[in-house]
């Protein structure tokens, strides 16, 4: 016998000698297989030992087996996605909303462990033969872990014994107000949003960051990231700009395959897949960047993208060139996301208009045909079920065929070239659109078609080694995630993707004590992504025990040397049912009230969305306004600005009152207080031009990168892609090379 088992807390691992090592629960009822030695898992039970189940075989030939097993039920199953799982008791509006009961019990009434699946979660699996989950808030690794765990369990007992292949969101961004290694050995590494790890111009960051992520995920039980995000930010108004790398393609495209070799490649291995390795499904195809006036295809009011440049086919360069052209063995990205939007009058063969993941020509002739993209296609969450109001975020997202049923709707994504349908729980559907399919082609045709998805499905579970361990373990889940060198890992890249945009007179670096006085931060009324209503407020914008470690916190202007001010991008939303008209307003990257003079007269795609002359303000004009009357007061205090972007932002309106504005883009309040205070040199540059003005966003083309007139402050400095400064000039090194994409 060439092989050692040894027990765990609910599972055994079973380690062959120069062979593979696997996990199974004895609770799931598959025993072990020898032959010649080794151990083998008996996944269906039948005491022989099947291809699929011998990891000796090639891949190809393992998934062959295994999809001549499949029943159409099965396969049908594996093309489900679930909706959002949460394992949290938080108190998070999204937690309430997608929690499940427990033997009945809602989660509020609920005293038992988290770590055990919901009535949904059982269902699923069992009844809907979901192999897919995506999980979202966990309350600590421990618990995500024997969660996992138990999930792994019931699905290796069902049918023939098919892991789980658990996916994530992006989830390592940060909390403004903790130090770095608050959450060491516990919470997850804490890293720029996106669009700052952009921000650093680094591809060798973004690869640690997702090599780190990585290992993160697995120890958490997730093999697929729902990233990254490499949609051509190309419309400085859209609301996902900050998952974003910008607009500049050449960068773009480089981070884009930085990143996905980071999560996929598990070091020493010669193919790179590996028990470290994460499938990436990349987002969104063909690119969601160009959505008409900044509207976002979340909501019926921004399905449409646009294209009045011409340029469709640069906002399909960060696929091509970067997530399908890998250097780390693995090739290409594992999965792509098509985004809700319709890429309007860009169907060259069919002139239809409808959301991207029902369009046989953006799927199956350009994405399958025309670049031989073979890896697994799903859809955005929810773009199959039913339409509801058009400022709803909950609902479906079925752009262009809002008149079809749902089994229609399956059908035909299917037609177009789709694996897999995201936030879908239900079965029946995709069986309807199967015997849709059988009336119109045959059984053997769509036998065929459901069995080259299954393929693909399949291929993205076997190639992270679940088939032979999906089991983890919680203690070394804790160790992992969280991890103190990760934590300095995310740090260091926080305080690299901090933008120094001005410094006048070489304000900075202050000296430690310097008396620093920073007023609160006005919020007024404004909504989530899911409409609820945000009360206007108050608050203080920082941990004042973290400034106390880096300068004196004093509480009047009258007592400091200089005022902080912390200032958010304008928040303004293009959409408000019941105001006059057509209910269509303007996305304002300014604070105060802007009225839409130089807006289309007539909207590009769809109905009357024409808002000319119509006026918006950005719910946190307050910051502004703040900053405005300091300077009339205390004319001769120095204002520092803290700029949090998660959209380009028109500075015009403070600029020339202010000594510095430092720009971040999700990061944690200690990063800039370490550059305020010159512990480290800003190194930061803008991945996206700063508009000089609304008039310039207005005329600007939504499908066209760096076509913007920017902004030029007082010292001639212009705020166009590319620019930064460190302590005492603008930075010129290097990856100025990322720049000459105009």
């Amino acid at each position: 016998m060439s092989y050692t088992k040894i027990s765990q807390e609910n599972w055994t691992l079973v380690k062959n000698e120069n062979g593979a090592t696997l996990g199974y629960a004895e609770s799931s009822g598959i025993a072990l297989i020898e032959d010649e030695g080794f151990a083998f898992k008996d996944l269906n039970k039948n005491g022989i030992l099947d291809p699929y189940e011998d990891w000796r075989l090639p891949l190809a030939e393992r998934i062959e087996d295994l999809v001549a097993k499949l029943t159409i039920e099965q396969i049908a199953g594996l093309m489900l996605y679930s909706r959002h799982q949460t394992v949290s008791k938080s108190q998070n509006h999204f937690v309430k909303m997608f929690s499940g009961t427990y033997d009945g019990k809602s989660l509020d009434d609920y005293n038992g462990s988290l770590t055990k699946l919901t009535d949904q979660q059982k269902a699923f699996l069992k009844e809907d033969k979901i192999r897919h989950v995506l999980l979202t808030i966990v309350d600590s690794p421990r618990i995500a872990a024997e969660w996992s765990n138990n999930l792994q369990a019931m699905a290796e007992g069902l049918d023939l014994g098919i892991p789980v292949n658990v996916s994530s969101d992006p989830r390592h961004s940060t909390t403004a107000d903790t130090e770095f290694n608050a959450g060491a050995g516990g919470d997850i590494s804490k890293w720029p949003e996106q669009l700052g790890l952009a921000a650093t111009f680094d591809p060798e960051l973004v690869k640690e960051f997702g090599e780190i992520a990585s290992k993160e995920y697995r120890a958490l039980g997730i093999t697929t990231a729902l990233s990254p995000q490499i949609d051509l930010a190309t419309e400085p108004r859209w609301m996902r700009f900050s998952g974003t790398f910008g607009e500049g393609v050449k960068l773009v495209s480089a981070l884009a395959k930085a990143y996905c070799d980071g999560f996929q490649t598990t070091l020493g291995e010669k193919k790179g897949w590996g028990i470290e390795s994460v499938n990436a499904m990349v987002k969104h195809w063909p690119g969601g960047g160009s959505g008409e006036a900044g509207r976002d295809g979340h909501y019926g009011y921004g399905k449409y993208a646009v294209y009045p440049g011409n340029n469709f086919d640069e906002h399909l360069q960060p696929f091509l060139t970067g997530a399908f052209d890998l250097s780390g063995g693995t090739e290409k990205a594992s999965a792509v996301m098509p985004y809700y939007t319709i890429s309007y009058d860009q169907d060259q063969k069919n002139g239809e208009n409808v959301g991207n993941g029902f369009s046989e020509y953006i799927i199956n002739d350009l994405l399958r045909k025309k670049y031989a993209y073979d890896g697994v296609v799903c859809t955005d969450w929810s773009i199959t079920a039913d339409a509801v109001a058009l400022d709803q975020f909950i609902g479906g997202k079925s752009w262009g065929v809002e008149k079809a049923t749902v089994e229609e709707r399956h059908y035909k994504a299917l037609k177009a070239g789709v694996d897999q349908f995201g936030g879908n729980n239900e079965i029946a559907p995709v069986l309807a659109a199967y015997h849709l399919g059988v009336i119109e082609h045959g059984e053997q045709v769509m036998k065929e078609r459901f069995r080259i998805s299954a393929r693909r499905l399949l291929k993205n579970i076997f190639q992270t080694g679940l088939f032979e361990n999906p089991y983890v373990s919680p203690e070394r889940s804790e160790k992992i995630v969280g991890d103190p060198k990760f934590m300095a890992s995310g740090y260091k890249a926080q305080l690299k993707s901090l933008v120094l945009l001005k410094n006048k007179n070489q304000l900075l670096p202050l000296q430690k004590q310097t008396k620093i006085y920073i007023p609160k931060q006005k919020i007024g009324e404004s909504a989530d992504w899911f409409g609820n209503v945000q009360q206007a407020c108050e608050k203080f914008p920082v941990n004042p025990e973290i400034v106390g470690k880096y300068f004196q916190l004093v509480d009047s202007p009258e007592k400091a040397d200089v005022a902080l001010v912390f200032l958010a991008s304008p928040k303004t939303v293009g959409y408000a049912s019941g105001t006059s008209g057509n209910g269509y307003l303007p996305i304002s990257l300014r604070y105060q009230k802007y009225t839409a003079e130089f807006a289309r007269e007539k909207s590009l795609a769809g109905d009357d969305r024409s808002y000319l002359g119509k006026s918006n303000t950005a719910a946190n004009v307050g910051d502004l306004e703040t900053i405005l009357t300091l300077k009339k007061e205390f004319p001769d205090l120095p204002i520092i600005v803290s700029l949090t972007m998660k959209n380009p932002t028109i500075v015009k309106e403070f600029e020339p009152f202010v000594g510095v504005i430092i720009a971040d883009f999700g990061v944690q309040t200690q990063a800039v207080l370490s550059i305020l205070s010159g512990e480290h040199q800003p190194s930061g540059l803008l991945p996206f031009q700063m508009p000089a003005d609304m008039k310039t966003v207005e005329q600007q083309k939504e499908d066209v990168a760096v076509d913007m007139k920017c902004y030029e402050d007082e010292f001639g400095n212009i705020y166009d892609f590319g620019y930064g400064m460190d302590f005492e000039r603008q930075i010129a090194d290097e990856r100025l090379n990322y720049r000459n994409e105009k």
